[in-house]
């Protein structure tokens, strides 16, 4: 049972890098980097109005949001005849939770440490 819930623990771990692996090569482009931050802005816009004023076909406009979309960062309805497309903030905020925050924390620790130090200097 032991072995069993070891080798679930490592499929899972697997998953998350392979889901995280995805994110990270969607967010490596900054033409993805600015259709999210459109997004961001404004949720739930048709491909037009993502690729309006910028450098873009529509095609690359789709082939960049098919991409966004395989990494689940963003998810698309349809509306009638319209495909709207939304952010989703989750798989950034799991990567945040897992590669920013961990070092994050060990800084502030170190911070809070020296702080501690340096009052203590002129406390004393």
């Amino acid at each position: 049972m032991v072995a069993y819930i070891k080798a679930t623990e490592r499929l899972l771990i697997v998953s998350a890098d392979k889901d995280a692996d995805a994110v990270f090569r969607a967010l490596a482009d900054a033409s993805r980097r600015k259709l999210l931050d459109r997004l961001h802005e404004k949720n739930g816009q048709t491909l037009l109005e993502l690729g309006k004023g910028l450098r873009m076909t529509r095609q690359a406009v789709t082939k960049h949001l098919a991409i966004l979309e395989a990494a689940n960062l963003v998810s698309s309805r349809r509306s009638g005849r319209e495909k709207l497309h939304f952010i989703n903030p989750v798989p950034i905020n799991d990567i945040a939770e897992r590669w920013i925050r961990k070092f994050e924390r060990r800084h502030l620790t170190a911070l809070s440490a020296l702080r501690k130090q340096l009052e203590g200097e002129d406390n004393g």
